[in-house]
């Protein structure tokens, strides 16, 4: 005796035949769920973005702080070696140190403004294949 097998369907595999409101429903339904799927992928990217950008700021905080506290450090140390050792006035031994500082500070102010201004913080691949799908139902 032969067995004759029952192939078994495919959980989103539709029916070839079928009324044109059947296919239309179906193709919304498709379109629908591509949607649903890339708005939790854009979640998903965003969120993902959101922890590294907190993990780096927590870093980047701690680093301000042990580099300021060194820096005043080094700024004090600096002002009382021109003082001693070049015979400046304390005050002018201060002012030439901030003078120096307050130029490093613009110099590195300046720099932090141009990385910024080519920063994307955006998903583009999501929001790319979102513009893309929104575009193809359009037509």
């Amino acid at each position: 005796m032969a067995t004759v097998e029952v192939p078994t369907p495919v959980p989103n595999e539709r029916p070839t035949e079928g009324s044109v409101t059947g296919l239309v429903s179906g193709i919304i339904n498709d379109a629908q769920t591509l949607l649903k799927q890339q708005a939790e992928m854009l979640k998903a990217e965003v969120r993902e973005d959101f922890k590294r950008s907190k993990r780096a700021a927590e870093f980047g905080a701690v680093g301000i702080v042990f580099t300021t506290v060194g820096t005043l450090g080094l700024i004090t140390a600096l002002a009382y070696l021109l003082h001693e050792q070049y015979a400046f006035k304390m005050w002018a031994s201060w002012g030439i140190v901030g003078g120096l500082f307050a130029v490093a500070g613009v110099a590195a102010s300046w720099f932090s403004y141009v990385l910024l201004e080519r920063f994307n913080p955006l998903p583009d691949k999501t929001f790319n294949a979102l513009k893309e799908n929104i575009t193809w139902q359009t037509n």
